[in-house]
């Protein structure tokens, strides 16, 4: 199963973030040792800003897979906290590339990612420090992240009013339901009604037809007693 494409953006910075890292402290070297790091300065240059590209594109990644509900929350908060990191290590980068925050002999360990001993250690500038914010101040970057918080919160606002659209669209679909209950109700008692008439309407019309068939013989029996007493006493 192929890697997720924001996780492999983000190990892309993160070795970016190293070699920077790196490319500083050789720099650094080659000043104290009176070298020209000219070269090694531009593409400084280039890597910084194409380190704070992409932190922006991963920030980006990151808002818009929140917004549309692809991933959950906790991951999303995950992904954030990386993204925090990234920007702190690329504002300390830059500081320390611009010459703001030295680089102790003590701390060089540190910076290229390993332990006094020589044991490998996690590097704080690639685990702390971000592409965007790098070269910026605590200011700005406050500013920066307040603007990302106002994008999340117009995105739960866009949220919210599709959730309440489809509310009151749940509201109107359960009022018609009990409207169409109601005239179901009142068909099915008419039905019940009618269905009583017929039924009384044919008893009646049974008990027309057994009254009919008696009045018929009652009326046959005496036409025959008639003629008995007719031919009776009609002279021989």
């Amino acid at each position: 199963m192929s890697q997720d494409p924001w996780l492999q953006n983000y190990d892309a910075t993160c070795r970016l973030a190293q070699e920077t890292a790196e490319n500083i402290h050789e720099r650094n070297r080659q000043q104290r040792t009176g070298g020209n790091p000219a070269k090694i300065n531009m593409t400084l240059r280039a890597s910084l800003q194409k380190l704070k590209q992409n932190i922006s594109q991963l920030r980006e990644g990151l808002l818009r897979a929140s917004s549309s509900r692809r991933l959950m929350q906790p991951e999303a908060d995950r992904r954030q906290n990386l993204i925090d990191d990234l920007l702190t290590r690329e504002k300390q980068l830059n500081a320390t590339f611009k010459g703001d925050f030295m680089e102790p002999e003590s701390s060089r360990s540190t910076l290229m990612g390993t332990s006094g001993g020589g044991v490998a250690a996690a590097n704080p500038w690639l685990v702390n420090e971000s592409e965007e914010t790098r070269g910026l101040t605590f200011g700005e970057i406050k500013q920066q992240q307040q603007r990302i918080i106002e994008v999340q919160d117009e995105g739960l606002d866009a949220l919210a009013a599709v959730i309440s659209r489809q509310k009151v669209m749940g509201q109107e679909i359960g009022n018609e339901l009990e409207e169409q209950n109601e005239i179901i109700d009142d068909i099915s008692h008419l039905v019940d009604k009618t269905d009583d008439r017929i039924r009384n309407e044919t008893r009646r019309v049974k008990l027309v037809e057994t009254k009919s068939a008696s009045c018929g013989m009652l009326v046959v029996i005496v036409l025959l007693l008639i003629a008995i007493v007719v031919i009776a006493a009609w002279p021989v």
